[in-house]
């Protein structure tokens, strides 16, 4: 608990980072997707998924995995392009990223980003 309350202190100084999933009918993947983003061990950010307004099981699954870091908007859009500039409208990160909903990010990927962008800010 105690490493854990320094990391979380660490990352205070960090900066934020937004991750977007925009997601149709994608039962199959979305459950690998939201686990890698959850278990990053980074915790300044926030995960933001645009619906599409599934037919199959999506919405279900996202609603099983609802957690603080995870919003989820579903509704009808205009394709992907208009549902990735719903997601960056939410978004409240100073780091924007987009993860398709059947792919996933290694373990430790966010740390490495954040780290990045704060010893390199221009």
């Amino acid at each position: 608990m105690l490493l854990k309350n320094i990391m979380h202190q660490e990352e205070k100084n960090l900066p934020k980072i937004s991750i977007i999933t925009v997601v149709k009918n994608g039962e199959k993947h979305i459950s690998e997707n939201l686990k890698s983003v959850s278990s990053q061990t980074y915790q300044n950010f926030e995960h933001i998924i645009i619906n599409g307004d599934s037919i199959d099981n999506t919405k279900k699954i996202l609603l099983q995995n609802k957690s603080d870091h995870l919003r989820i908007v579903s509704e009808p859009d205009n394709g992907l392009y208009d549902a990735m500039n719903k997601g960056i409208k939410h978004a409240t990160g100073e780091i924007i990223g987009i993860l398709n909903s059947d792919d996933y990010f290694y373990q430790g990927a966010f740390s490495i980003v954040a780290k990045y962008f704060s010893e390199y800010p221009t």
